[in-house]
């Protein structure tokens, strides 16, 4: 797993849903309760196109959002 940089992070955005992503394992997942998307991190290389997008399961997308509220100070 390639682990992405956090400033790279906090300036990246979900291009379907604009909202903030978080990382998740080889996934760049985000926030966005609408449209639950996942964009796949290949070869260090995060692939933030819309027809690459994954709809993540709630119970996954609840768990975005729980390590979202783990990284806030």
């Amino acid at each position: 797993m390639t682990q992405l940089d956090e400033e790279l992070l906090k300036l990246m955005q979900c291009p379907i849903g604009r909202a903030p992503v978080v990382q998740m394992g080889d996934w760049v997942c985000s926030t966005d309760a609408n449209t639950r998307r996942k964009y796949p991190i290949r070869d260090g290389i995060p692939i933030m196109l819309a027809e690459e997008a994954v709809q993540m399961e709630p119970a996954e997308f609840d768990r975005v959002l729980e390590q979202l509220r783990k990284a806030q100070p």
